[in-house]
This record gives structure tokens, sequence and C-alpha cells, in this order.
């Protein structure tokens, strides 16, 4: 069978897939697009678990409230290059992502790729098919979903590149909307470890401790002085790692964050920032394009 310019445009907009990668597949199927199109799945699945290896590290956070503010999602996309994260398939895809875990009963990741789409796909099949169509490695890395009977919020800075929820206790209000917003701001912009002073945990405050308490030896300050002085530090790391304690950021009389936030208390916050605790690998550019050409 004679295989058309036609026929080959027609089965790269139902894949997707390159030009000559249709044209060759179409000549191996002897022009049945049907099977056309499973060849080519087929073939995108080989390509895309081969570059399941690469290390994606850059993408973008996705996040997302349900209208009365009970329900929020937040979750890591990842692609190898910040260029693929600004790709428009990209950003709808980890919308999309949002949107099924906010309205369907999913609190891990495992049970979003499980998930079907409209198209009777599940989302870790659309993630094959969209790592081979854009040639990069994705993952969906991480996800939060908070379901509360007080109400939450969420912030996204710098495009994407970090996002945060806060859950907030009592009933929403437009008032108290924006002090929780302000508050999920703090969280972006301060990176509070802990919530309050008993998240802190005894091996971690002990280590504190025992750092404080060396460099106050060094100092060459007397024992009595300074177990006193570590009950005033201890009291600075809590002010300085626990999210009520901290300064609120954008306060003019220094006043907590758990004071701002008034008649209201936090619950809980998440946030995530692209690539924290990925370890990225450095190639040198000549060594990159050799190994592109070796396939």
């Amino acid at each position: 069978m004679q295989i058309t310019a036609k026929l080959v445009k027609e089965l790269r907009t139902m894949t997707g897939a390159g030009m000559m990668d249709c044209k060759k597949t179409l000549t191996e199927t002897d022009g049945d697009i049907e099977k056309a199109v499973d060849l080519l799945r087929e073939k995108g699945m080989a390509k895309a678990i081969k570059k399941s290896g690469r290390v994606a590290s850059e993408g973008l956070i996705f996040d997302g409230v349900s209208d009365d503010h009970k329900k929020a999602v937040v979750l890591e996309f990842n692609a190898e290059t910040d260029f693929v994260s600004k790709n428009d398939e990209f950003k709808n895809f980890g919308k999309a992502l949002v949107e099924i875990a906010l309205n369907k009963e999913i609190s891990t990741v495992e049970e979003l790729k499980a998930e079907k789409l409209a198209d009777g796909k599940t989302v870790e099949e659309s993630l094959v098919a969209l790592i081979s169509k854009i040639g990069e490695n994705m993952n969906i890395r991480r996800m939060e979903k908070v379901v509360t009977t007080g109400f939450v919020t969420t912030y996204n800075h710098l495009g994407g590149k970090l996002g945060v929820i806060v859950e907030m206790s009592g009933e929403v209000t437009p008032e108290r909307l924006e002090k929780a917003k302000g508050i999920a701001m703090h969280a972006a912009a301060m990176n509070p470890g802990y919530l309050r002073e008993e998240d802190v945990t005894t091996d971690m405050l002990e280590h504190e401790k025992e750092i404080a308490r060396k460099q106050l030896e060094m100092e060459g300050k007397p024992a009595q002085i300074i177990e006193k002085i570590l009950i005033g530090k201890m009291r600075k790391f809590y002010e300085e790692n626990c999210l009520v304690d901290q300064i609120y950021v954008r306060a003019e009389n220094k006043e907590t964050v758990a004071k701002f936030a008034g008649d209201m208390k936090v619950m809980s916050f998440t946030r995530y920032k692209v690539g924290e605790g990925i370890e990225k690998k450095v190639e040198d550019f000549a060594a990159e394009v050799a190994a592109q050409i070796k396939g």
C-alpha cells in the first residue's frame, strides 16, 4: 500500500510521534493505521522506560483548592530540564493531575497514577505517552492532600517553583482567608522546619543543644552558666524554626505568626520546593551530546 503524506499526517496527529517515525511505522504495518498506533505506543513505552533512569530534578509545583476551602492539593511534577517545564503540555498535565486529586478519593501518588482519565487510559499510561512525545523523563514525585473541618488555602511562588498549603481552624471568611494566605506566604519565605515546639523531636533538640554547648565551651563559659544560656538558645531555636513561633514576615510590630492568626490556629502546613532533596547529575556538554548521539 502506498504511504501517502496525508496518512502520515493523520498518524502524527493521532500519536504525536515524529514524521519519520510515523512513515516508518506505516511502512512496517503496510498502511494499517490502527496497527501503526499500537506499534508506536509499544515503541513509545519502550523509549519512556529507557528514559526513566534519567534524573528529573526540574519541574513545577502545582496546587489547587476546592470551592468550599475544605480540600487542597499540592504536588511536584518533575522533568529533566526547565525548558520542558515551560511546555504547555507539561503544564496542562500538571494542572489536570491536581484536578483529579482534588475531586477523587485520592491521597497518594500511587492512587493518582492508577486513576483513569476520560479516554480510558490511566494517569500513568498518559504520563508514559507524554514522556515518549516530549522526549524527556518526567515524574510525579510527591503529593499532599489536606481535607479539613476547618479551612485550607495555598500559595504558589515564582511561577510554580515553590508551593504551600496551610490548614487553619474555624470557618472560612474573606478576612480569615486573607490572613491564611499571608501565613502561607510567610511559610514560603521563611521555610520553617516544624509547625510548633511539640513537633521538634528529642533527637533534633539534643543535637542542637550539643552544638550550642560545644560552642559555649570553646568560648570558655563556666558549666553552670552554659546550662542557663542553653535555655535561651533553645527558645531561639523554636522562634527560628517553628512556624507559629516565627516573627510574621510582614509584621510591623514583631508579632508571631500565632499572634497574627488571631482567633485561628494553624493546624498544619506543607511546603514543597522543586527539586529539593534530589541529587542532580552534572555532565559536561560534550559528554551529553555524545551520549545523545549514541541514543
